[in-house]
């Protein structure tokens, strides 16, 4: 029993380490256990279901609506224009759509394959152009570096390292949509969370040098998060008990990437 559970012990650290893969910016390293066209084709079906829903209300033929397009449109350009630059454009398969949601929650999302939705909620902070281009360039940031695959592929190595003194299975489709569905779902568990900060930060330094390629200033994204701060109510949660980053950090962080991004920066 314990050579079997060597072999198989092994055996999934050595899946695992050969399943690595490096984001297009950044160059972190992280986890890609999933099939990413099943991936997008979950995102796109679950995109169409959301703007379709009788909660959902696109705004549509107003000025933020055309804004939010716009800008979208913009960032996108940018983010392929920069992937073929770097090589790696053939790794992606972005099929971009842009919508305005009425709601009052502050939020944003881009789901892989370039499904972005914004909230009305939101607009009022961005301020400008370069503000709501400082959200859209950090939330498409998160489908380019792939976060949606490393933390789906982070719960399937869970899965499979719970498994080890069972039977090895492999990584399956139905794995992949149980996975991806969790992802979705109720969120990563506590043990999760640092991934998750790490991937928002990683998201504003590559949403930096996105939103500079589509011709916007990388300083605004400062004077956005400082909005930020200032409209959020209550007490924001400890730092090590969110999926985001203390708006301290991530502001000190931001302007330690601005002088890269200003590489990128073209009026």
């Amino acid at each position: 029993m314990k050579r079997i559970f060597n072999y198989t012990a092994m055996f999934l650290i050595g899946g695992i380490l050969a399943s690595c893969a490096t984001s297009a910016v950044t160059g972190r390293k992280y986890l890609s256990l999933v099939n990413e066209s099943q991936l997008n084709d979950q995102a796109a079906l679950a995109y169409k279901e959301f703007l379709s829903s009788s909660e959902t209300k696109v705004i549509t033929g107003t000025s933020n609506a055309t804004m939010v397009k716009r800008v979208g449109n913009s960032i996108a350009s940018a983010t392929n224009r920069f992937l073929q630059e770097r090589g790696v454009a053939d790794q992606y398969d972005f099929n971009w759509e842009f919508n305005l949601v009425q709601s009052d929650e502050v939020n944003a999302w881009c789901m892989p394959g370039g499904k972005v939705a914004v909230y009305s909620g939101i607009i009022p902070i961005t301020g400008n152009e370069a503000g709501l281009a400082t959200v859209m360039g950090h939330e498409i940031a998160h489908a380019i570096e792939k976060h949606s695959v490393a933390q789906a592929s982070n719960q399937i190595a869970l899965q499979l390292g719970a498994q080890v003194l069972g039977a090895a299975s492999s990584t399956t489709n139905n794995r992949a949509v149980s996975a991806i569905n969790q992802l979705y779902g109720i969120g990563a568990p506590l043990g999760m969370l640092k991934f998750s900060r790490n991937d928002e930060l990683a998201a504003d330094k590559a949403g930096l040098i996105i939103m500079a390629m589509a011709g916007y200033d990388p300083n605004e994204a400062v004077k956005f998060w400082e909005r930020m701060s200032s409209a959020k109510s209550g007490q924001a949660p400890a730092e090590f008990l969110s999926t985001h980053p203390s708006d301290v950090r991530r502001i000190s962080q931001l302007q330690s990437y601005i002088p890269e991004a200003m590489k990128y920066y073209k009026k």
